[in-house]
């Protein structure tokens, strides 16, 4: 269990540099900027940031593991194989972007709207940047923290609770450290005007974001999904403007109510429809981008031990990392190469949609969640476990290996 608890927090740790947190964390980095000699304030976001983390960690592993509890096949990151979710979260991350360059603004006093100053709703919005920073880490999975979390969901309650604990201690670690001891926060850089260009500059990366849930939400949802959530991103781009001018006109003394009436009733109008269209579509087309069988356990025993090698790619459109490894390794010529040399057979085990049997073999590996690539030997053998991070060279001597010839 020490040891499930260590990997759990360095892997918390790495999590921080992980692709599909970066927009979110970087959020936070930039809340730092602004205590400038202020110890106070900074030790209040900090600790608000750690708190966000904490509960919000807290509840997605109590659902989670009530879920498995009651019989669900379900695993890290499940609450993304549901359009609903991802629809929702698309917004807020549009709105967060939206706020970033100014449209409107958050947190802020009306007498300091429009500048960068802390604001008494600071305590608030860190925690809630904490919370949305773990939601959107779900699709990452960080070195040493698919086996923590793939023991946690064998063990008892507590003992399961503890070590999501502590990945949320790790994931917290950095920022917090830095906003408790103002001698670190010293060597940060002292705010200034760049800081403006600096929180426009964040906004992209966090459209970014917006448009990788978006292509989530098509592949899991389809393409009246789609059109639902563009049409609703429009609408709440004009909300947000429209809030805007009523702040402004707010802080001018000038009618406002109206405006702010409008767009309560906009985001109203945008919300009602999604959870009667943001369901799972009959069918995806989610294909790797060689030649491939569909997985199924059945299709696995079958094949296995009749002098072919199996690879088995378990993956999802919402997964950054297995997106990453497929550009990166499994798409290159090198390992299309090794596949056709050897006669490797390959497998995809989709889950960008609940998939009960994807989520029963993590768990039969013990890993907590995707990605996860398993070699089948040619003889029947035992299956190889790969690393969560791959590169050409050890798919490559991995294939070599489990069919027996060499390169």
């Amino acid at each position: 269990m020490l040891t499930a608890l260590f990997a759990a927090f360095l892997g918390g740790i790495i999590l921080n540099f992980m692709p599909c947190v970066f927009p979110v964390v970087s959020l936070k980095a930039f809340g730092l900027l602004r205590h400038d000699g202020n110890t106070a304030s900074a030790r209040s976001e900090g600790l608000a940031f750690l708190l966000g983390v904490v509960v919000t960690m807290m509840l997605l592993a109590g659902v989670l593991l009530a879920a498995r509890a009651g019989g669900a096949a379900v695993g890290w990151g499940f609450q993304l194989q549901s359009p609903m979710v991802i629809s929702l979260l698309a917004l807020v991350i549009l709105g967060a972007a939206l706020n970033l360059l100014g449209v409107f603004e958050v947190g802020l006093s009306l007498q300091r709207a429009g500048e960068i100053s802390v604001g008494r709703g600071a305590f608030v919005r860190s925690a809630l940047t904490g919370a949305l920073a773990i939601i959107v880490a779900t699709p990452c999975s960080a070195p040493f923290m698919a086996s923590a979390i793939g023991y946690a969901l064998i063990q008892p309650p507590t003992v399961a609770l503890a070590i999501f604990f502590a990945l949320a201690l790790g994931f917290a670690a950095p920022f917090t450290l830095i906003s408790l001891f103002p001698a670190l926060a010293k060597r940060l850089p002292r705010p200034g005007a760049w800081m403006n260009v600096l929180k426009h500059a964040l906004a992209f990366p966090m459209l970014g974001a917006f448009a990788w849930l978006v292509w989530v939400l098509a592949q899991q949802a389809g393409t009246t999904a789609l059109g639902v959530m563009l049409a609703g991103s429009v609408a709440l781009s004009f909300a947000a403007w429209l809030y805007g001018i009523a702040q402004r006109r707010q802080l001018a003394g000038r009618g406002y109510r109206v405006m702010y009436a409008v767009t309560a009733v906009l985001i109203v109008a945008i919300l009602l429809p999604l959870p009667g269209i943001m369901k799972p579509a009959a069918t995806a087309d989610v294909m790797a981008s060689t030649a491939t069988v569909k997985w199924t356990p059945q299709a696995v025993a079958e094949q296995r031990g009749h002098g072919k090698a199996i690879f088995v790619n378990f993956t999802a459109s919402w997964c950054i990392t297995c997106q990453v490894n497929d550009k990166t390794s499994l798409s290159t010529q090198a390992v299309k190469e090794a596949m056709a040399r050897t006669g490797t057979l390959y497998m995809v085990a989709d889950s960008t949609k609940f998939n009960p049997d994807v989520d029963d073999a993590l768990s039969q590996f013990g890993q907590g969640g995707l990605p996860l690539y398993v070699v089948y030997p040619a003889n029947g053998g035992a299956p190889k476990v790969l690393p969560q991070v791959l590169t050409p060279t050890i798919v490559v001597n991995a294939l070599n290996q489990a069919s027996g010839k060499k390169a």
